[in-house]
């Protein structure tokens, strides 16, 4: 029987990963299915295809995983499992949640954890949702770089993880640069609701601007204007939670959006879009 949660976190400043099992329908969600964001319609949901089992199993996963990937050199370190709870405390989790989340990592590092039925059935129930299995990817980048900066056998791990899920080398490390600059030099404040910026002109350097949003400095005004909105579009909390992602994602997922306007703020800015 599923288990039943309270999805908190509504409202917030966009940006840190991870799922809360919801047992209520996060289904009824916007009223809208953003049908009018690609011609083609939504997945329809039925009964062991439903908003509520994928977050569940989202959520499950993500710290399955977690765990399994935090064993990736034979031991979990101190530091891993900080690495961990910090995901837990950003995703803002009640205790109910952190209780199940901890049980789910220790999971993870048993072993005799079938990573390929968990990731096959992970793939299975966001089927036609690519974008919930790249927040997932995304949980797992996060906290494998506060865990050892993604050193040693769990890159190796990590891009075994994403290409069970269908997601290629390429994106994986574009995930890897924007996570990295989100978390060093790509802000140098942080308030609540979203990037503090320098006195300097602006924390978002240039060219990391241009790689949140996947294009490049020799892109023309509106193919970055296009390349932002492909990017709303992706990471858009909305959209991610009408296709299943449990409110307890949401938190990660407005800081993910904070960190594309900022970016796109800074580049309109200095080429005067």
């Amino acid at each position: 029987m599923a288990m039943k949660w309270t999805g908190k976190v509504v409202g917030g400043a966009l940006g840190l990963l991870t799922l809360g099992p919801i047992g209520l329908a996060v289904g009824v969600v916007l009223g809208h299915q953003f049908d009018e964001h690609s011609g083609s319609p939504q997945p329809r949901l039925n009964s062991s295809d439903n908003l509520a089992e994928i977050g569940e199993r989202f959520f499950r996963a993500t710290f399955r995983i977690m765990g399994y990937l935090a064993k990736a050199d034979g031991r979990v370190s101190e530091r891993e499992i900080a690495a961990a709870r910090g995901v837990m405390s950003d995703l803002r989790l009640n205790s109910q949640q952190v209780q199940a989340a901890i049980d789910y990592f220790t999971a993870g590092k048993h072993g005799n954890f079938d990573t390929a039925a968990e990731l096959g059935g992970l793939r299975h129930a966001c089927q036609g949702r690519p974008e919930l299995l790249r927040v997932f990817l995304e949980i797992q980048v996060r906290a494998a770089l506060a865990g050892n900066n993604m050193e040693g056998p769990v890159r190796d791990l990590l891009t075994r993880v994403a290409g069970r899920l269908g997601v290629a080398p390429l994106e994986l490390a574009q995930i890897e640069t924007v996570l990295r600059i989100r978390t060093g030099s790509f802000h140098q404040g942080q308030s609540q609701g979203g990037y503090a910026r320098s006195n300097g002109g602006g924390a978002v350097q240039l060219d990391q601007a241009y790689k949140v949003l996947e294009t490049t400095p020799s892109a023309s005004k509106d193919e970055i204007v296009k390349a932002y909105r492909r990017q709303l579009s992706r990471h858009h909390p909305d959209k991610l939670k009408a296709n299943g992602l449990p409110d307890s994602m949401i938190e990660h997922a407005k800081q993910r959006t904070q960190l594309i306007i900022e970016a796109y703020e800074l580049i309109r800015e200095r080429r005067g879009i």
